[in-house]
């Protein structure tokens, strides 16, 4: 029987924690940016950060589904 390197898996869930934690915060950051911010060119710095936020929340779903996605072929050998 051959031994498994499960450092594949743990990089992917530790990057994924990462991700969790970072992007909810940024978002939040976005809207208190939106909030306090009234004139045009802070303003437009609010929206690109709103904007990049909802890509990294979109980007954690998807790269969430990669990691749990090789965990289980890390243990199903598929």
């Amino acid at each position: 029987m051959t031994e498994k390197s499960y450092d594949k898996p743990v990089k992917k869930f530790l990057i994924l924690l990462f991700l969790l934690t970072a992007s909810p915060l940024m978002l939040s950051l976005a809207f208190r940016a939106l909030k306090t911010f009234k004139e045009m060119p802070k303003i437009l710095i609010a929206y690109g950060l709103l904007v990049v936020a909802l890509i990294l929340i979109l980007y954690t779903v998807y790269f969430g589904f990669k990691a749990f996605q090789t965990v289980l072929n890390y243990l199903f050998d598929n």
